[in-house]
């Protein structure tokens, strides 16, 4: 482990580079997800590479990011880093951005800060929200921003069965198989069913997530509120660590990554929670 001293963003800076941070939110519906894909093959990353590559006067720029959200997924809260020699005002790189970018897609803030922090690694919590909408006919609009279920959910129930997920477990049934993760042990710090008029919306928030587990979670809270299954069935495949216990894995549509906490030293700007729809939902683990 080095022993140097971090640096600050203004002595990098004077040494030839800056590290600047950008909040992004997008709309995944039309993108292969965050990560950068093979030609041809739409993603976030690839979008924003290439506009803030104009921005830099066309010097490359190499993104690396809070969260590889997947295949049409949204975002609210992602946060990206870039290092760069290019001098521009934090106005210009937000504002150059938004002028090259697709309309789903947009830089909502940007900051310079020191080289040790980093998108992905110093990030101590994420925080996602699941957006279902229930009713018996399926919405015209907002159809590939919120997941579908015309069975009636009872959300007392799927309340039920969300406490004996939260603390620190092993999270293997929930995990998708192509899952890089290192362990399947992650810590869900909060887990909130919240209804907001036809929404239902799943809060969670964990010091990380494996490859589909939020869609997974949503999948069993769901056929247990629609009932299905018994309020213990969390507990069974949750103990089962066996993804196929689980049932099926819940549309894409309603996934939006709303939050990364960092450290209070990096002092990052803070937005509302999103998406924007739900502008009006409280912020139930803030208990307001």
């Amino acid at each position: 482990m080095s022993d140097a001293i971090p640096t600050t963003a203004a002595q990098e800076a004077a040494v030839g580079f800056s590290r600047i941070v950008l909040g992004v939110e997008y709309k995944g519906s039309r993108y292969r997800g965050f990560q950068r894909q093979r030609a041809g093959v739409p993603s976030i990353q690839e979008s924003l590479e290439k506009a803030l590559s104009k921005v830099a006067g066309g010097a490359p720029v190499v993104l690396s990011c809070a969260g590889r959200t997947d295949a049409l997924v949204h975002a609210s809260g992602q946060v990206v880093h870039f290092d760069t020699q290019v001098e521009r005002t934090l106005h210009s790189w937000m504002m150059g951005a938004n002028l090259n970018l697709p309309p789903d897609i947009s830089v909502t803030w940007a900051k310079v800060m020191p080289k040790h922090f980093d998108a992905r690694f110093s990030a101590m919590a994420r925080r996602y929200r699941y957006v279902i909408y229930n009713d018996h006919i399926r919405p015209a609009h907002m159809a590939e921003e919120v997941t579908w279920n015309h069975r009636p959910l009872d959300v007392e129930r799927m309340r039920a069965a969300a406490k004996c997920l939260v603390g620190t477990h092993d999270f293997s049934a929930f995990r998708a198989r192509q899952c890089q993760a290192k362990s399947p042990v992650k810590t869900v710090h909060h887990l909130e069913l919240i209804e907001h008029g036809r929404f239902i919306v799943l809060d969670i928030r964990a010091n990380a997530f494996l490859h589909h587990m939020v869609r997974n979670l949503a999948g069993v809270l769901m056929t247990i509120g629609a009932g299905e299954r018994p309020v213990e069935w969390a507990g069974e495949v949750l103990e089962s660590q066996v993804r196929r216990t689980g049932g099926v894995t819940a549309h894409p549509y309603g996934l939006y990554l709303v939050q990364v906490e960092y450290p209070a030293e990096f002092e990052l700007p803070q937005r509302y929670l999103g998406p924007h729809f739900l502008s009006g939902l409280p912020d139930v683990m803030a208990g307001e």
